[in-house]
């Protein structure tokens, strides 16, 4: 028994109500652990109890001493303005002053260097790599692609469920059609082969498992780039396999960099920032780069706007002018 049930009573009703709103699964887990910490750090008080004052004491204590970064700081009050409205029915948090972070302008890779990077990778990273600089997806909307999202006809993706819950279309880039395709075909070796062991499911979104019992057999459902191994899937204890570790590809990422040559602090996201940049410099309009991307707030696509025009593609060196014969 949980030696403090009340609270975990509270991480329970909060876990159930980000479950029903429809945050993502990597927000509820990073929701529920900003709320534990805050709760067992004032465990001495019963929750009704709280008040304004030990909020602000304990986001201070995250600022000065484990010296947090803004955002996470940020998420840490978002979670606890959550708990507070939703589960504890309280405007505690209705007017806390976010903090300010420090305007970082993101890494971003020469199409060269992209390459070079890409070309170290092999197998399936090649292939993950190719998408996230290629069709600018986040490295958890690549994972997460399934067969049925493949269109080669149009030379087009869906992102289902991207961030915000939202759905979208990105462009396929010609040099991974064929790759895909023969990716496609493994799968559908390797999905054959799962069904004759007594496997083959692929764990479904929501409650459609509920919805179409069989869903998770069919090859339309299964992921473009699956584990290599097979596991019992959680919900409903059927063999099947799940997409790549991210982690894993993330590692691979990290030493192509290395081997590449390449000395920028460049991971897996940066692919994405490198694509909006690519697109901006080649002239296309910020509002469809915003529509790729999936931004709800252009501000943000604007970002890569500031690496174009801040750099010396718009801007020419006075050390590169040549000398005029009147110097």
């Amino acid at each position: 028994m949980a030696r403090y049930p009340e609270l975990e009573r509270i991480l329970l009703d909060a876990s159930r109500l980000l479950r029903v709103r429809g945050y993502s699964p990597r927000t509820r887990k990073a929701y529920l652990g900003w709320m534990r910490r805050f709760l067992y750090s004032q465990r001495v008080l019963p929750p009704s109890a709280l008040r304004r004052e030990h909020v602000d004491r304990w986001l201070s204590l995250l600022a000065d001493e484990a010296r947090l970064a803004a955002r996470s700081r940020n998420q840490a009050a978002s979670a606890l303005a959550f708990m507070f409205r939703e589960v504890l029915g309280t405007d505690l948090m209705k007017d806390v002053e976010r903090a300010r972070g420090q305007r970082r302008v993101p890494v971003v890779l020469s199409h060269g260097e992209a390459r070079r990077v890409i070309d170290v990778l092999k197998g399936q990273h090649h292939l993950v790599a190719s998408l996230l600089y290629g069709s600018g997806l986040r490295l958890s909307e690549a994972l997460q692609l399934r067969v049925k999202d493949l269109d080669f006809e149009l030379a087009q993706l869906i992102v289902r469920d991207g961030k915000g819950n939202k759905d979208r279309y990105a462009v396929m880039p010609e040099l991974v059609l064929r790759p895909l395709q023969a990716q496609v075909r493994r799968v559908r070796a390797m999905h054959a082969g799962d069904r004759l062991l007594g496997g083959g499911w692929a764990p479904l979104p929501g409650a459609l498992h509920r919805k179409d019992p069989e869903a998770g057999f069919q090859l339309a459902w299964q992921f473009v780039f699956p584990s290599t191994r097979a596991s019992k899937d959680a919900t409903t204890g059927r063999l099947g396999r799940w997409h790549l570790d991210a982690s894993a590809v993330q590692r691979a990422v990290k030493k192509a960099v290395r081997v590449a040559g390449v000395t920028k602090a460049a991971s897996c996201h940066t692919f994405r920032h490198s694509f909006a940049t690519e697109l901006l410099r080649d002239g296309h309009d910020i509002r469809k780069v915003q529509d790729l991307l999936g931004h709800k707030d252009i501000r943000v696509t604007m970002i890569y706007l500031h690496t174009v025009t801040h750099t010396g593609h718009s801007v020419r060196s006075p050390l590169d002018r040549p000398t005029h014969p009147r110097d």
